[in-house]
């Protein structure tokens, strides 16, 4: 399971959203072997005056919150980071400059999902990649 959480300004979620969408996705599908058809993505526009960002990022500025299941390796987890930064420069003309990302991980117990605690789920692939 993954779940992914996209803040930006308003402006460029509104003319970037299926790119920055692609993007994500195709790297997760990549990076986890991740079944293409489970795509849980929720995009938070922000206005300018509630998204404060230092002085070397753009108005591009991203924020890339992922939660996921535990039991990826690091090698995994950073293929998977590696992968955001480069398909958010071809797909959305996002420097990796300002694109930031976090990954956090729960035990599958943690998850309810479809009426069941996550670990008593058949998921149809695999977690430990």
């Amino acid at each position: 399971m993954a779940q992914v959480k996209i803040y930006a300004h308003k402006s460029n979620l509104d003319s970037h959203r299926a790119q920055i969408s692609e993007a994500i996705h195709r790297a997760v599908v990549s990076a986890l072997n991740y079944p293409a058809s489970k795509k849980f993505h929720r995009f938070i526009a922000m206005a300018a005056e509630d998204f404060i960002y230092p002085d070397d990022r753009s108005s591009a500025y991203t924020i890339i919150e992922i939660s996921m299941f535990e039991g990826r390796s690091m090698e995994t987890k950073k293929a998977l980071i590696r992968a955001i930064f480069d398909n958010m420069q071809r797909s959305a003309g996002i420097a990796a400059q300002d694109v930031e990302i976090t990954i956090f991980e729960t035990a599958k117990q943690n998850w309810g999902i479809r009426g069941l605690p996550g670990d008593e789920l058949e998921l149809g692939y695999k977690v430990e990649v």
